[in-house]
């Protein structure tokens, strides 16, 4: 089955079985409030980790160098307020790992030497070619 597919069936289930089972211990009032309350806080922490991403990316761009990692951060972040956003405890936890620069470096490290390892078997291309000389070529 498809992982997308998958996830789309299985988070919805997820938080809603989380619903029960943690409004049945504090209280549906309380969970509805609980579930604002990390909406607010994280889109405010959203935005001030954007922001201050923005302003090293700034300054990687002053310094002449490419702000991947800066635009992977911003694209983590804005991920994470989307799933901030969304009522759930499940999201609002990896939405809140996705926001900490501590955690976004170490699930960074992760996928990057998931990706370095494939890159690293395949760092070359075969291939022939032949010189073809022609009068008709001006040399500068």
């Amino acid at each position: 089955m498809n992982s997308i597919l998958l996830s789309i069936i299985l988070i919805p289930v997820i938080e809603i079985y989380l619903f029960i089972k943690i409004g049945s211990q504090i209280g549906a009032i309380t969970t509805i409030l609980l579930i604002f309350t990390t909406a607010i806080v994280g889109i405010y922490y959203a935005k001030y980790e954007g922001l201050n991403t923005l302003k090293a990316g700034f300054s990687q761009l002053s310094k002449n160098e490419a702000p991947t990692y800066e635009m992977m951060s911003g694209a983590a972040i804005a991920f994470a307020a989307l799933l901030l956003i969304i009522p759930g405890f499940a999201t609002d936890i990896f939405g809140f790992l996705l926001i900490f620069p501590i955690s976004r470096k170490f699930i960074f490290g992760k996928f990057i030497k998931k990706f370095n390892h494939k890159k690293e078997k395949n760092n070359f291309i075969d291939g022939d070619f032949e010189d073809i000389e022609d009068d008709n070529d001006k040399k500068l």
